[in-house]
């Protein structure tokens, strides 16, 4: 399995569409913060708009997808003559649809979140640069795939029926892992260590996920990448955002709440088989990557199963 795929299903993350938001003219839409596990996403596929946060202006063209990993709250604005107008939202069997108070839709704007526990999900959320803006636009156009999923969204969306909600989180569970894979034409100030771009250094992030628990020296690491040892951890460094010991805890970790939650292996055995030689050197890092030790992380999704 490849490492996108391998972090996507560790990661358990569910996608919900809330609305679809056709906006006109000069309009002001407020989106409040999202609670613990969420992490809200819009997809532009029509129009321009702005994303405004409290420290930074995102402005968005069609084909951008921008997700919120810390579910900070937001503004989406559209310019227009006069004074910024509100929005009326109307209750769908699987979404909202929210419009201008005047005017003729000319934004087409989806919006929806992902929903992730607290392990793997937390930890892979909260390693993504926040925001994260991915462009699909090659070339001045939109990239192949995203507009055949961008059609079926629409088609869905205008027959709304029994299955949609279903197809509609399943198009934008794809969506996710698009978004991790993008390197080319990433709008980001922050390197996004799920799509590096260097074929050597996603090769050793490869083959750490196949086997989290081997012992990962830099020499070993370094050999995996063809290059050697100072020039691995430069590479490494610029092409990840994140230090190797980082990614090493990060991937070793989320491996480990996925053992917790899906086998009833010991805690000590979870803890060698991701790595760690001791059982309360793991209870340290875990605790320290998700705030409860393994034992309660266990304990609280057990009335969940």
């Amino acid at each position: 399995m490849d490492s996108v795929s391998h972090l996507v299903r560790l990661a358990r993350a569910q996608a919900t569409l809330d609305r679809r938001c056709l906006l006109a003219g000069a309009t002001l839409m407020d989106m409040p913060a999202q609670g613990e596990g969420k992490a809200p996403f819009h997809v532009l596929l029509d129009g321009v708009c702005t994303l405004e946060l409290p420290d930074r202006h995102i402005e968005l063209r069609p084909g951008d997808v921008v997700l919120l990993p810390r579910g900070a709250p937001h503004r989406v604005r559209t310019t227009g003559a006069g004074h910024a107008q509100g929005v009326v939202e109307t209750p769908g069997g699987a979404f909202s649809t929210v419009r201008s108070r005047t005017g003729e839709g000319v934004i087409d704007l989806f919006c929806g979140h992902y929903s992730f526990g607290p392990g793997a999900g937390a930890m892979l959320f909260r390693s993504l640069p926040d925001p994260l803006r991915v462009s699909f636009v090659e070339s001045g156009e939109m990239d192949e795939i995203v507009r055949a999923l961008s059609a079926i969204m629409r088609r869905e969306a205008r027959n709304e029926g029994p299955g949609t909600a279903a197809i509609l989180s399943a198009l934008c569970d794809a969506l996710l892992a698009m978004v991790l894979r993008k390197s080319s034409g990433r709008l980001t100030e922050t390197a996004l260590w799920t799509a590096a771009r260097d074929e050597r250094i996603r090769a050793v992030i490869d083959e750490v996920l196949r086997d989290p628990g081997a012992d990962w020296p830099i020499a070993r690491l370094a050999r995996v990448a063809a290059m050697s040892r100072a020039t691995f951890i430069r590479h490494f460094s610029r092409g990840t955002g994140m230090t190797v010991g980082a990614f090493l805890t990060h991937i070793r970790l989320m491996t480990a709440a996925e053992l917790l939650i899906g086998t009833e292996r010991t805690i000590a055995a979870v803890a060698a088989e991701v790595g760690y030689r001791s059982e309360s050197a793991f209870s340290r890092a875990f605790r320290l990557a998700t705030g409860s030790t393994p034992a309660r992380f266990r304990r609280n999704l057990e009335p969940a199963a």
